[in-house]
């Protein structure tokens, strides 16, 4: 047997996409599928192979879960507050209408499907809202400076799966002006900051479920996508 051969398998972990006009490389300036690298990086790392996942049509999601060991999905633009009933702060960023369709299809998909399920910051979010919950449209002390991620500290809820993950304070990257507000079905809070706000949540049961409300792929820790790593191996 080849030293190929004998490799275990990675898993196949999508990750959705931002969708942007004005995107420049090069001599170029087009609409783009964007993923910051972090992102795939840190798939990597933890043991995972990273497929992009950009906005499609949202009754081809089941078919693109099918696919896939594990789904991530990422940051990004403020979710529209019509997703989950409320009205437009002014100070809710423009509403990304194809994310949303998308993203909320991958997630419905995956819950469904059992399929193990990471939501980042904006992902953590839309898993709330996929499942009937409620955002703060916008809250302060979560972003230092436009453009910087700044660290602050969460600390998990004992007999949770993140606190078996990380059972300790941990500092992390953060840059996030929404939040959690009412937990959706089956939720429950799974980490805090320091000021109350629901950092990470989960759904007990039989699938890997978890959102964290910051963001893994602009630090070192690998601990949460390596715990998705093997679940979906």
């Amino acid at each position: 047997m080849s030293v190929r051969e004998n490799r275990v398998a990675r898993p196949l972990i999508g990750v959705s996409t931002y969708l942007e006009s004005g995107a420049r490389w090069g001599v170029w300036e087009l609409e783009a599928a964007l993923l910051p690298v972090g992102y795939p990086r840190l798939v990597q790392a933890a043991g995972g192979l990273a497929a992009m996942l950009p906005p499609d049509d949202p009754s081809y999601a089941a078919e693109t879960v099918a696919r896939l060991d594990g789904l991530v999905i990422a940051g990004g633009p403020d979710v529209d507050p019509a997703r989950y009933g409320a009205e437009r702060s002014p100070r809710t960023g423009p509403p990304a209408p194809e994310r949303d369709a998308w993203e909320l299809a991958l997630i419905r998909a995956a819950l469904a499907a059992g399929t193990p399920l990471l939501g980042i910051c904006r992902g953590m979010q839309l898993l709330n809202v996929a499942l009937g919950g409620t955002l703060i449209q916008h809250l302060d002390g979560h972003v230092n400076q436009v453009g910087v991620f700044g660290p602050h500290t969460v600390k998990p809820v004992p007999g949770t799966l993140y606190a078996d993950i990380a059972p300790e304070g941990t500092a992390v990257p953060t840059y996030h002006h929404q939040a959690v507000d009412r937990l959706g079905e089956g939720l429950i809070a799974s980490a805090h900051a320091d000021d109350g706000t629901v950092e990470a949540v989960e759904l007990p049961g039989q699938a890997w479920v978890l959102g964290v409300q910051w963001h893994p792929e602009m630090g070192e820790d690998t601990r949460v996508m390596r715990a998705l790593t093997r679940a979906a191996s």
